[in-house]
């Protein structure tokens, strides 16, 4: 035993001792065996423990110490371990140190941004984390902008040091000089060097090159920002290709002819300098530009020789417009087309569109195209746009933000709205506040056709110009007003089974078609003229450009004309320009007014017969159903022959036959009124009469769903009934329509009563004596058309209901008492691997899809599967229920767009929370007014 473990242990006995000493209440207490009070022995005994313990160090081994300190180090407070740290300092102090490890990102960005490209690149040679950092585009993109060098691409957010390369590249073709060479060709200050021919001639080569490349660059960034629309589905697009196309081979042409011109004609001297020559260039390429660009302009119209033409803006509601792919299959050039959902949306999203869709541009007029009638027009659902509403504060903001966009009244600025606003003194007062509140030019059709959407075929309120002719070509107009209704049944039902496969097969189509025509048909070097007609019209365009006529394209056509007649040994039959036999059937659509109108006698009169003869069409439906229907039905019936029961018969045709009595009294009185007519003559009092017999629509209403449903009823149970509908719908004498298509003739006939009333009133003086009769009735009629529309809502309102509980499985019952369904989206559901981190620099993975039902009410998540089927492209997509959310307790937060996630929102609950992001911009934009309006809503009530 050593001397220092002898002393420890009596060090150690001496403190049992002098502890079991004290018993007394002064005495000094210790412990088991370091004194704590007596201070001398405290440092003595700690003295001895410290040497001891040294002396053990110094005899372990490497391993044993460094667990030693790890367990010492690991006692230690962090006042105790900052004094180890400063002791570490003061014996090894850091002398140097890489200060892109330890500073953030952005600051070693910050200092590496004043280095020039030589340091920058010599820093990129230090190390990988080094280089990372020295080509990063935030560096090199300053420096190549300021140069003028520009990207010819977008780079990806995933491609790395674009930036530099490019830098790299153009200054590795700069035609840059060394002294050496520099001395050689311009000479020094002591000596003057004389230029050879041959030095000259390639100084002078070089210029002539490099100043045609600089104008052409110019004349093409020019081109992009003046350019026509590239239309490729009508003959102006066509043309403005092939026009694009001879100038920019007219404009190459000129190009090299002036290159051989100023090396052939030696404009140039010894003397000449650089800017001389290029002044040369300049002024003889814009004289050739300027020639060549004249004589490639296209034809216009006195009206279309302005600077521009002027571009209308039309807004389709797409939920309440039918058959809206006719309608925007006929737009024309100048028209720019604006789709946009009308259930779900808000003014707000809206406004957001039509900014979007116009790009800064002033439109010369807004069409409005959406559900509406004589008094008021819906610009979305559940907002009908009255004289009284449109002066509340979020309506009248959303007018004047968008005159805003318009060119003012005295450049011709409208807005003109597809509804029959003329026809009623209400109409022309919304009309008239419209007006003043944007400070346009605002029109609408008088509305007196009647038909399906035929009121915009009709005289409009100015009386001048015809203003659907602005953005709908008159062929498409014409077919879309009267097929609008038949249409758009069968274009429902293809929407509803392509729509889950329409986007993704969009996107593979293009792309199978592009690639099989760049591999197919895109073969240069097989490319040769060999068409006799290509000949000719290469000669019709070389004999066009020399003689420059008024009129080239009457010249480019007599001349292939005449070119046709010689070459041919019979002559073809002169080709003259007639009206199309198979348009035959708009001769009877009312005549697009032309300009001009009646005075008060002949528009009423106008009026009047536009009663008489929508009445003999609406009672020969009518009749239709009697004979080709009900006779039948009721003569099997009679002969024990019977179809389909007594019960089923006068379920289905009672009430249809009473509207048809009533009607034939009705169109009786009309045309005895209308035989002996005078500017006194009075409809009033008929209307009165007609409007006591209300009741027998009323029954009818009431007991319609009742009715389809017996009529599938007995189709699917009977099947004698199921042949003879199948013998006798769509014919001749039921106007090609089906028996469930003639029994709404009744609620569409409503409408255009209250239309056609309210014409005839617009144009009836209150001094006439008709005038008192005419505004009971209208009154009456007017009362009740909202009856009918609360009975279509309704109706519309469960059938949705039914559909999304029908779509939805495992879903529990959404059919409740004040709930009604607002808008569906699909989302994708995304998790935040890292939400430490800064929101910019989120990444987020797709665990899922959602389909998101929003009701009045509550929020139902569902989740969304895909299916594919074998052998087939066809995709199934089934929706399995998630979760339900009271909108009251739900908290909805917009995220804004990253370089790893775009379009997203954050929806809350108590328990749950969901990253949602949608496919378009324009959807979240939609669907985030549609929820916020839903959530407020809520709260309030």
């Amino acid at each position: 035993m050593t001397s220092a473990d002898s002393g420890a242990l009596q060090c150690g006995s001496s403190a049992r001792g002098a502890e079991r000493a004290g018993t007394g209440a002064g005495a000094t207490l210790f412990s088991t065996w370091t004194p704590v009070t007596n201070k001398p022995s405290n440092q003595q005994l700690f003295q001895e423990r410290t040497t001891l313990i040294l002396h053990w160090f110094d005899l372990w081994t490497d391993g044993q110490r460094k667990h030693l300190l790890h367990l010492l180090l690991r006692r230690c407070p962090k006042s105790q371990l900052k004094f180890v740290s400063d002791r570490f300092m003061e014996a090894v102090p850091i002398t140097q140190l890489d200060f892109v490890t330890v500073l953030p990102r952005f600051l070693s960005l910050y200092i590496l941004s004043f280095l020039n490209p030589v340091d920058l690149s010599a820093a990129a040679q230090v190390s990988w984390h080094w280089r990372f950092l020295a080509e990063q585009d935030c560096l090199w993109l300053p420096k190549c902008v300021r140069r003028g060098w520009f990207l010819p691409y977008s780079p990806s957010d995933t491609e790395y040091g674009a930036w530099k390369r490019h830098y790299v590249a153009c200054a590795a073709s700069l035609d840059t000089l060394y002294p050496r060479e520099a001395g050689d060709i311009y000479g020094t200050l002591s000596e003057s060097v004389m230029e050879s021919e041959e030095q000259k001639e390639r100084r002078t080569e070089h210029i002539i090159r490099q100043t045609i490349c600089g104008r052409i660059a110019e004349h093409k960034r020019a081109a992009l920002k003046s350019r026509r629309a590239w239309l490729t589905n009508s003959l102006s697009g066509e043309v403005s290709s092939n026009q694009e196309k001879s100038s920019l081979m007219t404009l190459t042409t000129a190009l090299v002819q002036l290159g051989d011109k100023c090396r052939l004609e030696n404009v140039y001297s010894m003397k000449d300098s650089r800017a001389q020559l290029n002044y040369t260039l300049n002024s003889t390429i814009d004289q050739t530009w300027t020639t060549s660009s004249m004589k490639t302009l296209p034809v216009r119209s006195s009206k279309q020789s302005g600077k521009h033409f002027p571009v209308h803006l039309l807004a389709f509601a797409v939920a309440s417009i039918p058959a809206y792919e006719l309608v925007l299959g006929g737009a024309l050039a100048h028209t720019l087309p604006l789709l946009y959902d009308y259930s779900g949306m808000t003014l707000e999203a809206l406004l957001s569109l039509i900014e979007k869709a116009i790009e800064g541009r002033a439109v010369q007029s807004v069409g409005i195209l959406t559900e509406g009638s004589t008094e008021d027009f819906s610009l979305i659902e559940g907002l009908s746009i009255t004289e009284r509403t449109v002066v509340k504060p979020g309506i009248r903001e959303f007018w004047e933000r968008l005159c805003g966009w318009v060119v003012p009244a005295s450049e011709a600025g409208s807005l003109n709205i597809f509804a029959p606003l003329g026809a009623s003194a209400a109409g022309v007062e919304l009309m008239t506040k419209l007006s003043t509140l944007t400070g346009l030019m605002v029109r609408a059709p008088t509305g007196i056709c009647t038909g399906s959407y035929q009121h915009i075929l009709s005289d409009w309120s100015d009386h001048g110009e015809f203003p659907p002719l602005l953005y709908l070509r008159v062929e498409s107009m014409l077919s879309w007003c009267r097929q609008a209704e038949q249409i758009e049944q069968t274009l429902q039902t293809l929407r509803n089974q392509l729509e889950p496969q329409l986007q993704l097969l969009s996107q593979e189509t293009r792309g199978r078609c592009l690639g099989l025509f760049l591999w197919d048909y895109i073969n240069l070097p097989a490319v040769s003229v060999k068409s006799e007609f290509t000949q000719i019209l290469i000669e019709g365009l070389v004999t066009l450009t020399k003689e420059t006529p008024d009129n080239p394209l009457q010249f480019l056509g007599t001349f292939l004309l005449k070119n046709c007649v010689e070459s041919s040994v019979e002559k073809p039959e002169p080709i003259t320009l007639t009206e199309n036999p198979s348009h035959s059937f708009l001769s009877s659509s009312p005549r697009i007014p032309e300009g001009g109108g009646f005075g008060a006698a002949g528009q009423r009169e106008v009026v009047c017969l536009e009663i008489l003869r929508s009445e003999k069409d609406y009672v020969r439906l009518l009749q239709a159903v009697n004979s080709v229907y009900y006779s039948p039905l009721r003569a099997a019936l009679d002969s024990n022959r019977a179809i389909i029961s007594s019960t089923s018969l006068l379920t289905l045709f009672c009430p249809l036959l009473d509207i048809l009595a009533a009607n034939r009294v009705f169109l009786q009185d009309l045309s005895e009124k209308l035989e002996e007519w005078s500017p006194l003559q009075c409809l009033g009092e008929v209307f009165v009469r007609f409007c006591t017999k209300l009741r027998t629509y009323t029954n009818f209403f009431n007991n319609y769903p009742t009715t389809i449903r017996t009529i599938d009823t007995c189709r699917e149970t009977l099947p004698a009934f199921r042949a003879f509908l199948k013998r006798q719908d769509r014919t001749l004498a039921t106007g090609m329509l089906s028996l469930q298509e003639l029994f709404l003739s009744p609620s569409t006939r409503v409408e255009e009563y209250v239309t056609l009333l309210q014409a005839l009133l617009l144009q009836t003086t209150p001094e006439h004596p008709d005038h008192a009769h005419l505004t009971s009735a209208l009154n009456t009629l007017l009362n009740y058309r909202s009856f009918v529309r609360k009975l279509k809502k309704s109706s519309s309102q469960d059938l949705r209901m039914l559909e999304a509980q029908q779509r939805i499985q495992s879903c529990p019952n959404l059919q409740e008492e004040g709930r009604y369904l607002i808008t569906t989206q699909d989302v994708v559901l995304l998790n935040c691997l890292n939400e430490d981190i800064t929101p910019s620099l989120r990444m987020y993975e797709c665990v899922g899809e959602l389909g998101l039902v929003l009701f009045n009410d509550a929020l139902v998540l569902s989740e969304k599967r895909r299916t594919h089927r074998p052998f087939s492209s066809a995709v199934n997509i089934s929706y399995t229920f998630l979760a339900s959310v009271a909108l009251h307790s739900l908290s909805l937060s917009e995220m804004h767009n990253t370089k790893y996630v775009q379009n997203t929102f954050l929806l809350e609950s108590p328990k749950r929370r969901w990253i949602c992001s949608t496919e378009r911009e324009q959807d979240k934009i939609r669907w985030l007014g549609a929820l916020r309006s839903a959530i407020n809503a809520a709260n309030h009530n």
